[in-house]
């Protein structure tokens, strides 16, 4: 994967605001059926004729906010940049629709808007919240949390999309529903954890580390995590060892160098070779369960624990391990 095609270059993973346009919803653009909003999309001018389409269809999509003003309402000119501020805040969780009721009078005269500014969410093509006034930034941040509840089922569908898509090779396009997933939710673990193991795989370790750190400290314990953590230590730990050669011929000279056996097993498991790595770690257990403080179990552990649970060679390891323990 060049620098681009790695859907991350120059992007989240240092630190800045990605480009990839892709966001959630029922629209047919953007990634396995995910379309994109950008900036400019997440804040518009509307009209009575625009109306059905900027608000009621927008809406079974995400929670669209209706900002009811007029050019000589002092409010809703106070109003107006905090709601704007904290809309941009949320990331696509939501979009504003700006209706200017001196020009478009209809549309708030079947709502009933009797008193401006006046802020309507709709959801699923019905409006489902309000509120009235020039109300401080915390208020409006309630509000928009508040209405945006449930987007979570549309993530989760997003995190499974992109799962398939990696898993069928399709690394393009599980990039664009990650890098779209953390628009909208910048500490979702499950994406951080994923797009810092593909850019790992991707050979661009710096990039990966950065994705980590933005992790938050109280999960940086989850298994996903962890799993990253530890191909990026081992990998630190191959780079150190020296040439499999030179370990192959220690070996063959002495079985018992115990030493170039674990050196060898590590980098079996850089090389993607994960049953030999095992084999080497076990056969050191075996014949030496003491050597460097039972360092050879333990670093099988470790590499059950990067491999992940349901990995053929950790399932396979397991059970060699347990045989050889509790035989």
């Amino acid at each position: 994967m060049s620098d681009w095609n790695n859907p991350y270059a120059g992007g989240y993973a240092n630190g800045g605001t990605t480009q990839t346009n892709v966001t959630f919803g029922a629209g047919s653009g953007g990634a396995a059926g995910f379309s994109a909003p950008s900036e400019a999309e997440l804040i518009k001018d509307t009209t009575t004729a625009a109306f059905a389409a900027d608000v009621i269809r927008e809406s079974r999509n995400q929670p669209v906010l209706v900002d009811f003003w007029a050019p000589w309402c002092g409010p809703c000119r106070q109003l107006a940049p905090a709601l704007e501020k904290v809309v941009r805040e949320a990331r696509g969780r939501v979009k504003l629709v700006k209706l200017n009721i001196d020009e478009h009078p209809a549309i708030p005269g079947q709502l009933g808007i009797q008193s401006i500014p006046a802020v309507i969410a709709f959801k699923d093509g019905q409006p489902v919240d309000g509120f009235m006034g020039a109300v401080p930034e915390s208020q409006i941040r309630e509000f928009i949390n508040r209405v945006a509840q449930g987007g979570g089922g549309r993530i989760e569908e997003a995190l499974a999309a992109a799962a398939e898509a990696r898993g069928a090779g399709d690394t393009q396009t599980a990039a664009q529903i990650y890098a779209a997933i953390l628009q909208q939710d910048p500490e979702n673990v499950d994406a951080l954890s994923a797009m810092a193991d593909m850019l790992f795989e991707a050979g661009q370790t710096d990039r990966a580390k950065q994705v980590l750190e933005r992790i938050p400290a109280d999960k940086a314990d989850v298994p996903a995590v962890a799993a990253v953590r530890a191909k990026i230590a081992l990998m630190e730990e191959v780079a150190k060892l020296g040439d499999p050669a030179e370990l192959e011929r220690r070996l063959a000279e002495n079985p018992s160098d115990h030493q170039a056996r674990f050196d060898l097993a590590l980098i079996c498991n850089a090389r993607g070779q994960r049953d030999a790595a095992t084999d080497h770690l076990l056969a050191i257990v075996k014949a030496d369960r003491t050597w460097n403080d039972d360092g050879a179990r333990k670093k099988l552990l470790e590499l059950f624990e990067a491999w992940g649970v349901t990995d053929k060679a950790t399932i396979a390891g397991r059970r060699k391990l347990s045989s050889l323990l509790f035989a």
